[in-house]
């Protein structure tokens, strides 16, 4: 089976995603990651060199390359992943989505802990901005990630809930 976790930047799906990967034995794939390996370049370097859209162009791409894989692997999406042309359909047609809803204070809470210049999106308005660019995004991404076959929520998600989600 192929699994796909969504939320928000910080929200938990690398970090949940190695985990369930190694419960499952299977494989994990960070999809920016991915992205920065087909290009050479981290995500950072790619959306200040040739923008956003650009980037969800290519985001897209890698995404449907890795869905029409016949393996089955966990994959962390990046946070806008399932909001832009179509994928969050390709996703669901090619797996299970899990939605890790995470309060907005949360993920606040955690991206002030380290630096933010990894996160395009969040860079811009710098730690004092990013209480409203977390809860700019959770507000036009919540849409999207409501599409997900399963969605938990909480400021702590298991590894334990994500096996028991999908196993019903």
């Amino acid at each position: 089976m192929k699994i796909f976790l969504l939320g928000l930047p910080g929200s938990g799906k690398t970090t949940l995603g190695k985990k369930l990967a190694t419960t499952l034995q299977l494989p994990f794939v960070d999809l920016d990651k991915e992205i920065e390996k087909t290009e050479g370049k981290q995500i950072r370097e790619i959306f200040a060199e040739k923008k956003e859209d650009y980037f969800r162009q290519l985001e897209s791409s890698e995404l449907k390359k890795w869905c029409a894989r016949p393996d089955d692997f966990v994959m962390a999406t990046g946070g806008g992943a399932p909001c832009f042309f179509d994928n969050i359909d390709v996703i669901n047609r090619s797996g299970k989505s899990i939605f890790l809803d995470v309060p907005a204070s949360e993920i606040v809470r955690r991206m002030s802990i380290g630096p933010i210049e990894k996160r395009p999106l969040l860079a811009a308005g710098g730690k004092d901005g990013l209480k409203d660019s977390i809860e700019f995004l959770r507000t036009n991404r919540l849409p999207y990630y409501k599409k997900a076959a399963i969605t938990l929520t909480g400021i702590v998600i298991s590894v334990e809930e994500m096996t028991d989600a999908l196993k019903k």
